[in-house]
């Protein structure tokens, strides 16, 4: 075989690895019921993972100081978005439990 085929075939096999791995998503596959009280300090952003290419609904968290998002029961995004509210307008009082879902101290 021609070196200039051989070339052309490892070209287009590795780009057909490397596509084929940038479609694959990461998923949550499991949820944690409980955070800490800290982390909720440091949360920068969340985003809902949704059924669909993954196999459950999961809020993703993106906690500062963290490398790896963590995946938390869906029912957390009313109590973060009521700590950003209560951010917003400089008030305290703070929803740290709902129905079995439970905010850890320390």
């Amino acid at each position: 075989m021609d070196v200039k085929i051989v070339f052309l075939i490892v070209c287009l096999c590795a780009l057909a690895i490397t596509s084929t791995e940038a479609g694959i998503p990461s998923c949550c596959m499991t949820v944690n019921q409980k955070i800490k009280r800290y982390m909720l300090k440091k949360i920068q952003r969340w985003e809902m993972q949704e059924i669909g290419a993954c196999d459950i609904r999961a809020l993703v968290v993106f906690v500062k100081g963290f490398k790896r998002p963590l995946c938390v029961d869906p029912r957390l995004k009313l109590i973060l978005e009521e700590l950003l509210k209560e951010k917003k307008s400089g008030t305290k009082n703070v929803l740290l439990q709902m129905s079995g879902y439970h905010v850890s101290h320390i």
